[in-house]
């Protein structure tokens, strides 16, 4: 496995997969890897011939300095990891190389900006959309590979490849999951014993919520429901549990079992916030 920081050292190898006609598939992170950004790997080394994973925790992505600057770091553990799971390069740049000055360019995902992350974390999206942007043009991929559990993030770098002509497919890989449902994330490991037997109402929530629409219980009686018992819960405060619509991703009032459709949810666990989706029907 080679770690390279600059585009400039990438050039060089990349020109050897471009005469041999070989894909590039890239896995973007930010560390702190788990068995989820794993599953990306060895979804990436399925469909392509050479498996690039970046590891850069973007500053622009966060509307909360504390979160940033405690979003947990492994890097010498991140790349054991990925060595062993056959990554065959690695970037890791540095924030000076990323943004040699502060990015003047907005991006608008419209109705994305004002749904769910996009109302709850004013920017994210703008911060994530050039990222991905540069990290593309950097690389230049044939494919690129996220994980489910943004899905909203999915709805995002599918319009930014839409709408920019990116020619990079993007691939979407189902959410990891520990035994008792948590979705995997880097965030978990901020979790007190105690917070991580609470978060465990997320899933639970989603699970229960998707079971009783399938039986045909009215979308907004069962939302009324989610939103009881999580007042129930002092440490525990629900931003959002929505039904959307994932090929506009839209919000709905209502379940259309003959839609593609999911819930999604936000909530505070103590100081800690994570997200989560279940996919209804696909």
């Amino acid at each position: 496995m080679q770690v390279f920081r600059t585009g400039a050292d990438w050039n060089k190898i990349r020109l050897q997969f471009i005469q041999s006609n070989k894909s590039i598939g890239l896995v973007p992170t930010m560390g702190a890897l788990h068995q989820g950004h794993l599953d990306l790997v060895k979804k990436c080394g399925a469909q392509a011939d050479c498996t690039v994973v970046s590891i850069f925790v973007n500053p622009t992505q966060f509307n909360n300095q504390e979160d940033f600057e405690k979003y947990p770091s492994s890097v010498k553990e991140d790349l054991d990891l990925l060595e062993s799971a056959g990554v065959h390069y690695v970037f890791l740049p540095e924030v000076g190389t990323m943004y040699p000055s502060s990015p003047v360019l907005k991006l608008n995902f419209g109705h994305l900006e004002r749904i769910l992350e996009g109302a709850f974390r004013p920017g994210h999206f703008n911060g994530v959309g050039v990222i991905v942007s540069k990290l593309f043009h950097i690389i230049r991929p044939d494919l690129a590979f996220f994980g489910q559990k943004d899905l909203q993030q999915v709805a995002i770098i599918q319009t930014l490849v839409r709408d920019l002509s990116f020619p990079i497919e993007i691939i979407v890989v189902p959410t990891r999951r520990e035994e008792d449902g948590l979705a995997m994330s880097s965030r978990n490991r901020r979790l007190s014993d105690l917070e991580r037997k609470t978060a465990l109402i997320i899933f639970e929530s989603l699970s229960v919520a998707a079971k009783e629409l399938k039986e045909g219980k009215e979308w907004l009686v069962v939302q009324e429901q989610i939103f009881r018992q999580f007042q129930e819960q002092e440490s525990v405060k629900l931003e959002y549990f929505e039904l959307v619509e994932r090929e506009a991703f839209e919000i709905k009032k209502q379940f259309d079992p003959h839609q593609k459709m999911a819930i999604c949810a936000a909530a505070y666990v103590g100081e800690i916030r994570l997200i989560d989706n279940l996919i209804i029907n696909s």
